[in-house]
């Protein structure tokens, strides 16, 4: 069952121990900002899937991140949010991976959700590949035995 969440509140998510970030809910519309986001629309088309992930998530991120705790520079100080320190702060490999995990997955989990089982339009097999080579001429009808009464 597909449960709503009806306060579209921040919510924290710990993305390493003593690392926690607020963050927008996952909405369609901050996904479609996203998407427009430019460096995201600039992205080559021969771009790896992997850098694909990585721009995609640090866009939404950028957008999505509202507050954190935890995190400070090379000197110990706490810093706040801003584009270039959620930037970096996605380059480190656990905290990307615990980003991806916590909050971008939950939105794929769902749109995965509704691809697992369609039914198909007029049929079970209207989608399916055949496996097996044609007959090359049609079987034998069978002989029948004698019944025992």
């Amino acid at each position: 069952m597909l449960t709503l969440d009806l306060t579209n509140e921040p919510r924290w998510h710990e993305l390493a121990p003593g690392v926690r970030v607020q963050l927008r809910p996952l909405t369609t519309a901050l996904m479609v900002a996203t998407r427009s986001d430019p460096e995201v629309e600039a992205v080559p088309d021969a771009t790896s899937d992997e850098t694909r992930a990585l721009i995609f998530a640090k866009a939404l991120a950028r957008r999505a991140v509202l507050a954190w705790e935890g995190v400070g520079d090379a000197g110990g100080n706490i810093i706040d949010p801003s584009p270039a320190t959620i930037d970096a702060l996605l380059d480190i490999w656990p905290i990307f991976e615990a980003f991806q995990l916590v909050y971008v997955s939950k939105g794929l989990l769902l749109e995965q959700e509704k691809n697992v089982s369609a039914p198909s339009p007029t049929g079970p097999s209207v989608g399916a590949t055949a496996t097996a080579r044609p007959a090359r001429r049609p079987a034998k009808t069978a002989r029948r035995g004698k019944t025992n009464p």
